[in-house]
């Protein structure tokens, strides 16, 4: 994609869902229409203390499913019980924005989510009451990038839409235009 293309997702959102939110909540000034402002992917790995490569092969995993490289998240206290010393490599997060963010999101709906066995939708009462919402991914094979044959341990990770709002019910319209499929509706094909 050059970089005078917009993303897919963007696209749809100038076109159809900006226009779609404004008249749901009766926004007059197009700046108080939400938008997505980033989406953060974080793998807890607890594991990685022991294995290095394990680490490594989460961070490689993470870098080819975002396409950008995942920062290193590091224990901020020790834990005797789980023999963790402050500092020691725990975790890796990507945070995305702009282009990226909608092109993930848009390779996310159409290709990740019909991967999931048993997929009925995702809860629509998951936010955390400040218009943002986590999925839990429970093994990252989900995503077409990934090669099976360079997995070293199946893990999890969470990702987090961020959105301008503060309001749940704006930013599950939101999500719902953008073809964010939850349970009992109808995903809305873009």
């Amino acid at each position: 994609m050059s970089k005078t293309e917009k993303a897919r997702l963007r696209t749809h959102y100038d076109d159809t869902v900006r226009g779609r939110l404004a008249e749901v909540f009766g926004f007059e000034n197009p700046h108080q229409v939400p938008q997505l402002e980033k989406i953060v992917l974080n793998a807890g790995l607890g594991d990685a203390k022991d294995n290095p490569k394990f680490l490594e092969s989460a961070t490689n995993e993470l870098a080819v499913v975002t396409g950008q490289r995942p920062v290193v998240t590091k224990a901020r206290q020790s834990i005797s019980n789980f023999n963790l010393r402050e500092g020691m490599p725990i975790g890796a997060m990507v945070t995305l924005r702009g282009a990226r963010m909608y092109e993930f999101l848009d390779r996310f709906i159409s290709t990740a989510i019909p991967r999931v066995r048993d997929f009925r939708g995702f809860n629509s009462r998951a936010f955390d009451g400040r218009g943002n919402y986590t999925i839990g991914v429970k093994e990252q094979m989900v995503f077409a990038e990934v090669n099976y044959d360079d997995i070293v341990k199946i893990h999890g990770l969470n990702i987090t839409f961020v959105t301008t709002t503060d309001r749940d019910d704006e930013a599950l319209v939101l999500l719902r235009e953008m073809g964010m499929p939850f349970k009992g509706e109808t995903p809305v094909v873009v």
